[in-house]
């Protein structure tokens, strides 16, 4: 059976949230258009030409010598001592033209600073599968500019 547009980039998010280089989160977002076409993608990790936070050494004491120092801490806190960019802060530097998205598929809700980012597009959706400790402030406002949101799990 043919998969939903909802089922169907969700999926991609997951998949390309496999290319993370981020010790703490593995996070993808997909930007759609309204006819369903993907604009761009985006992975947390950390910017261009920086050493990747999860490549092993098997010998360094401690596992992974280029963690940043957020590596370490709970979701939802330390942004500024983690190196990661936001997948959808990467989707977003990805994107040819940002007033042609519709959705945004990621696999954990958008931080608020993403929230804002997003804001500042025509994306008037949000389909995420994960939660984040910053939902509640980042939901809230994205819905008080008339926009929606979908929670959405996939396999």
């Amino acid at each position: 059976m043919r998969p939903s547009r909802d089922e169907y980039y969700m999926k991609m998010a997951r998949l390309v949230a496999t290319r993370t280089t981020c010790l703490r989160r593995a996070v993808g977002c997909v930007l759609v258009n309204a006819r369903g076409h993907v604009l761009s993608t985006g992975v947390n990790g950390v910017a261009v030409g920086m050493p990747h936070c999860n490549q092993a050494d098997p010998f360094d004491p401690t596992g992974y010598p280029n963690a940043c120092i957020g590596a370490q801490l709970l979701s939802g806190v330390g942004h500024d001592q983690c190196g990661a960019i936001h997948a959808e802060q990467n989707a977003l530097l990805q994107c040819r033209d940002v007033w042609t998205i519709d959705t945004c598929y990621v696999t954990t809700f958008p931080c608020v600073t993403c929230a804002k980012l997003l804001l500042n597009t025509s994306c008037s959706r949000i389909v995420y599968a994960d939660d984040h400790p910053m939902r509640p402030m980042a939901e809230e406002l994205w819905l008080s500019a008339g926009r929606s949101v979908l929670g959405y799990e996939t396999e």
